[in-house]
């Protein structure tokens, strides 16, 4: 049997990571808190918090609403620094913390602000992949989704593709009709990788108010109870793409047992949103869990694994 530290190790195209977990955008912050609970440097990769071109506050509050123990809502609206707040502070901190791959998490709310932001990061080299997240709404064209349609994603795509060298992967929303067309029209745009999935849209009401929970009325829905989803849509995209670019997984992970379904699925690493919030510990867990897991198994390395189903 391969060494424990070998069986985890997998790649993101050029990019090595020790192992395949990776905290997820949006509940890792910038590192600064978790490394008060545990090394980093244990993590295959980082996902920093989703970076703008300008500071957000975020939605109103309240803009989070509990799902029993299947996940939960939120709708904090990107709720961050801005991108050069991050340069400045939080990016040289989370270097300072953390010896491995950072990717960095983009959103932008017009074609414009995503080259912006990813134009502006082209030069760290800490940052080896760029994640853009075309969830948000294009205010230039009614508010719908750029992630909604081919001809957005892939607008997004041939755009960030311009003006960065870095590895780019677009993280998709699964709320839509078909993902493996958006998933297609990304790649021949230039994606070098893809993320998927992000948020389900979803909605919880407080029936003795009889209001929604959420201020915004509408949240993401992430956690346990979407997990089946993330597994099937990154196994349609995995098919039909053929291995044409690595997937990053995500969508409801919380053991060790979901990250090897999820890369039998056809991801080549995995992001951990959700279960960072009801347990710190999730991710050295799951690290510490995996090789146990594949002796079991008789996997003799995680990557011989990857899109075998």
């Amino acid at each position: 049997m391969t060494d424990s530290k070998h069986i985890l190790q997998t790649r993101l195209g050029s990019v090595e990571l020790l192992n395949p977990v990776i905290p997820a955008s949006g509940t890792f912050g910038f590192g600064e808190e978790m490394a008060k609970q545990y090394d980093l440097n244990c993590l295959g990769a980082i996902s920093f918090k989703g970076t703008t071109r300008e500071a957000r506050y975020g939605n109103p509050l309240p803009r989070i609403a509990e799902c029993g123990n299947y996940g939960m809502i939120n709708a904090v609206g990107l709720q961050n620094p801005g991108i050069e707040e991050v340069l400045l502070n939080q990016l040289p901190m989370l270097e300072r913390l953390y010896g491995g791959p950072i990717i960095a998490n983009v959103s932008g709310f017009s074609i414009e602000d995503y080259q912006y932001v990813c134009q502006r990061l082209d030069d760290r080299e800490r940052v080896r992949i760029i994640e853009v997240n075309i969830s948000c709404p294009n205010v230039h064209n009614g508010g719908m989704a750029f992630g909604t349609t081919a001809e957005a994603a892939a607008e997004v795509t041939r755009a960030v593709r311009k003006v960065t060298t870095k590895p780019i992967y677009i993280k998709l929303s699964p709320n839509v009709t078909d993902i493996v067309s958006i998933a297609r029209a990304c790649v021949e745009a230039g994606a070098d990788g893809l993320c998927l999935i992000n948020t389900v849209l979803g909605m919880r009401i407080d029936i003795r108010r009889r209001q929604p929970v959420i201020a915004n009325r509408y949240g993401g829905y992430s956690g346990k109870g979407i997990f089946p989803i993330a597994l099937r849509m990154v196994n349609q995209v995995a098919v039909a793409l053929n291995g044409q670019v690595p997937i990053i997984g995500c969508g409801g992970i919380e053991t060790a047992e979901d990250v090897v379904e999820m890369m039998m699925a056809g991801a080549s690493a995995v992001e951990i949103g959700a279960a960072n919030l009801h347990n710190p510990m999730v991710c050295p867990y799951i690290i510490e869990r995996l090789p146990i897991l594949l002796k079991e198994l008789k996997i003799e390395k995680i990557e011989d694994i990857i899109g075998c189903c």
